[in-house]
C-alpha cells in the first residue's frame, strides 16, 4: 500500500475527574489523533504526548512538528508492504518515542482494514479476554482515597494501583490494606523518590503489595537495584524503559522484577512485542500501562496485552473510567471477572466517531506527499 495523505488532529477531552501524580495534576487530556488514508480506507493512530513535559519530555506541540515535518514525510513515497518495516524509515532519527507509536499505531489499523484481520491476530494475541485493574491518582485525604478504592471494587476491578508522592505514601497505602486484606494492592511513585527514601519502602514492604512500580528517577538503575536487594515486593519499572535492550540491562542489574510496558513509552507495538518475548524468556512478569487513552489507544493496547507474557492486570481500564464522552466507538466495558475482551474488528477494532472527533478538535492539519 502506499499512504496518500495524513491528518493530525490536536484533542482536548476532560477527564471525568482530576488525576493527580507526582508529576501534577490533569484535568483535561490533550492529545493528537493522526489518521492515514490508503486504498480508500483510513487507519487511526493516537499519540499519548500530554500538554506538559511531565511523564516524558514529548508534548503534543513537539509531536506535531516531529510528524509533520519529519515522520510523515518519511512515511510518503514508497510501497509499504508490512507495518514492521516502519522502524527502518525512521532509522536517521532520534528519539520521540510517542510520535513514533502513533504512526505504527495507525499502520496497523490500516493493514488489519486491508487484510481484514484484526491487530490481536495479526500481532499474535491469544486472550480473548484481557485481566485489567485500576490507576488512582493521589487524593486530597486518605479518606478520599478510601473512597475513592471501594467505588471501584463496587464497580467490579480486582487490582487497584495507588499513585504515591512523598507525604502522600505510607499512611494511605496502609489505610486501604487495613480495609482490604485481600486486595490486589500496587503502588506507583513516578519516580518521585531517591534511595535516601528507603524507610518510606520498606515500611511499604510490610504491606502485602503486588508491587512497587517506579520508585526512583528513571535514569538511575543502579538505586533501583539497591533498593530492590532490600525489599521483598518486587519492583517494577516503567519510565526507566524505552526498548528491549534498556529491558535487558534492568534485568541483568536485577534493578526490577516486573516491567510496566507502555506502547507509547516505547516508541510503538513492534518494541513493546520485544520488550514482552525478552522477559517472558526470562519468566519476568510484564503488565500493559496506559496513557489515559482514548478508545483508540486503548483498543491497541488491549490487543497487545492478549499476548501471553502479559500475565498481570494491565491498566487499560473500561472507556468509561476516565471520559464521559468518548471519540470511538464501541465503548469497552469491564466484565464481572475484571477484564474487558479484546477488539475483535478488523484492524484495531473501533470505529472513530468523526463528530465527537470534531467537537473536541482545537486545531487539525491536513498533510501531503
Amino acid at each position: 500500500m502506499r499512504i496518500e495523505r495524513a491528518h493530525l488532529h490536536r484533542i482536548r477531552l476532560r477527564l471525568k475527574a482530576p488525576f493527580r501524580t507526582s508529576f501534577g495534576e490533569e484535568r483535561d487530556r490533550e492529545c493528537l489523533i493522526l489518521s492515514l488514508k490508503a486504498e480508500g480506507l483510513t487507519g487511526w493512530g493516537e499519540c499519548a504526548a500530554t500538554a506538559e513535559p511531565g511523564y516524558s519530555y514529548e508534548t503534543v506541540g513537539t509531536a506535531w512538528h516531529i510528524l509533520r515535518d519529519f515522520f510523515l514525510p518519511a512515511l510518503f513515497g514508497a510501497e509499504i508492504h508490512s507495518p514492521e518495516v516502519w522502524p527502518e524509515r525512521l532509522r536517521g532519527y532520534r528519539g520521540h518515542l510517542m510520535a513514533r507509536a502513533a504512526v505504527e499505531m495507525a499502520l496497523w489499523d490500516l493493514w488489519g482494514k486491508l487484510e481484514g484481520r484484526s491487530f490481536r491476530e495479526l500481532i499474535e494475541g491469544e486472550r480473548q479476554r484481557v485481566p485489567v485493574g485500576v490507576s488512582i491518582g493521589i487524593q486530597e485525604s486518605p479518606e478520599r482515597m478510601l473512597e475513592m478504592v471501594e467505588s471501584f471494587l463496587s464497580a467490579g476491578y480486582r487490582r487497584v494501583k495507588l499513585k504515591i508522592a512523598p507525604g502522600a505514601d505510607v499512611q494511605i497505602v496502609r489505610l486501604v490494606r487495613e480495609r482490604h486484606s485481600d486486595l490486589a494492592l500496587w503502588v506507583d511513585a513516578n519516580a518521585a523518590y531517591t534511595l535516601e527514601d528507603r524507610k518510606v519502602f520498606q515500611a511499604l514492604d510490610q504491606l502485602s503489595l503486588g508491587l512497587i512500580e517506579q520508585p526512583l528517577a528513571e535514569d538511575d538503575l543502579l538505586g533501583h537495584r539497591d533498593l530492590q536487594s532490600l525489599l521483598q515486593t518486587p519492583v517494577c519499572l516503567d519510565e526507566s524503559v524505552h526498548n528491549a535492550r534498556e529491558a535487558s540491562q534492568a534485568l541483568a542489574l536485577n534493578a526490577c522484577r516486573v516491567i510496566n510496558i507502555k506502547p507509547a513509552r516505547v516508541g510503538g507495538y513492534l518494541e513493546a512485542r520485544a520488550i514482552e518475548q525478552l522477559c517472558r524468556a526470562r519468566q519476568v512478569p510484564v503488565w500493559c500501562g496506559g496513557m489515559l487513552e482514548t478508545g483508540i489507544g486503548r483498543a491497541a493496547n488491549l490487543a497487545l496485552a492478549s499476548r501471553p507474557g502479559f500475565v498481570l492486570p494491565g491498566d487499560i481500564s473500561a472507556s468509561d473510567r476516565y471520559y464521559a464522552e468518548d471519540i470511538a466507538q464501541p465503548l469497552f466495558e469491564l466484565n464481572p471477572d475484571s477484564t474487558i475482551d479484546a477488539p475483535k474488528g478488523p484492524g484495531l477494532g473501533v470505529e472513530v466517531d468523526e463528530v465527537a472527533l470534531k467537537k473536541f478538535t482545537l486545531a487539525e492539519e491536513q498533510i501531503l506527499p
